[in-house]
């Protein structure tokens, strides 16, 4: 088991470091940088000429090294993650992206857990609901609302959920994780109450897309499995369809969910990320639609990093859980797992 381990997380550093330069070449791509920014801001709210304010950003593009060429930026960059663990600093909040990235990451990595948490049990349940009652009324609207939630975009979602808050509820404080009189305020039952107000439209999105993977693969992968002739065997020797289903057929419909984990973490996060852009949510997803907008590259490039690295780690877990339920499973066939 170790040993698997340790040649998965070798194998994902390369995967790793060609991602960091792809992402941080797509970033680049664009033309403009901070720099422009600063001149914008100058020119429209300092009232600068457009020679004074091309002289000052040009002086600060200088000095923060946004004048050298990409290559080099990149060198840069990489360099101080691997030997310093300095992600760089951020232009546009004027402090270290390790701080940026702390503040906003640990709150979108906890709506996603609890979204991947309901998503998986519940879509999990209304698989197996589905699989055991095929073609009945249950089997079609389950299989409806699996069909809603892997077609309607989440930002469709969200935007009309948005609409219903505030022109039909007068809710008015939706881009925040708390009311105003919590904001400050010690952790209590009222707060986290208030918490669960603020954030459910996120955590119902996302998780209404991840059920719909789950139980359709689960749907489907437990009807074939329903068919294998150990599960008639079973049947054969006189046990209950519950012990039949739950025992023999389920443990063995769940390998390709275990699969799914390794991708699922990204999917929970871009669905949380989508769906906290339309309700202004200080997460990961404004803190990189903005930092792309004023050209803060530094602030994009770790944010994406931290996402390829979120999808590299599940497909590990992912690994290690199947060996763990499938000890057929050996690295090259034959290697101790």
């Amino acid at each position: 088991m170790f040993r698997f381990l340790l040649v998965r997380i070798a194998s994902a550093v390369p995967v790793l470091f060609v991602l960091s330069v792809v992402t941080f070449a797509i970033i680049q791509a664009p033309p403009g940088d901070y720099s422009d920014y600063i001149r914008s801001q100058l020119i429209n709210q300092g009232g600068a000429s457009f020679e004074e304010a091309d002289a000052q950003a040009q002086a600060y593009k200088v000095a923060h090294g946004l004048d050298k060429p990409l290559p080099v930026q990149y060198v840069n960059w990489i360099t101080g993650i691997v030997t310093r663990g300095d992600f760089g600093h951020s232009l546009f909040y004027n402090k270290p992206v390790a701080d940026v990235v702390g503040e906003r990451l640990p709150r979108t990595l906890a709506l996603a857990l609890v979204c991947h948490i309901l998503a998986s049990v519940i879509g999990i349940t209304f698989g197996v609901l589905a699989a055991t009652r095929q073609y009945s009324w249950v089997d079609s609207l389950l299989s409806g609302i699996s069909f809603l939630g892997m077609t309607v975009p989440r930002f469709l979602m969200a935007l009309i959920i948005v609409y219903v808050l505030v022109f039909h509820f007068n809710v008015t404080e939706i881009n925040s994780f708390h009311s105003a009189r919590y904001g400050g305020a010690p952790w209590s039952w009222g707060k986290f109450v208030d918490l669960v107000k603020h954030v459910w439209p996120v955590i119902a999105i996302a998780t209404f897309g991840g059920l719909a993977y789950n139980m359709r693969v689960m749907r489907g992968n437990l009807l074939d499995t329903l068919n294998a002739q150990y599960v008639e065997t079973a049947r054969a020797k006189g046990l209950s369809e519950r012990t039949v289903v739950m025992r023999h057929a389920v443990p063995n419909a769940l390998h390709p969910l275990v699969m799914y984990q390794g991708v699922v973490m990204p999917y929970m996060l871009t669905g949380e990320i989508e769906t906290a852009i339309i309700f202004a949510l200080p997460t990961v997803g404004p803190a990189i639609v903005g930092s792309m907008w004023v050209g803060d590259v530094y602030v994009t490039a770790t944010f994406m990093l931290v996402l390829s690295v979120t999808l590299i780690v599940g497909n590990i877990i992912a690994d290690m859980l199947l060996v763990a339920l499938d000890p057929r499973i050996r690295l090259g066939g034959g290697a101790d797992a």
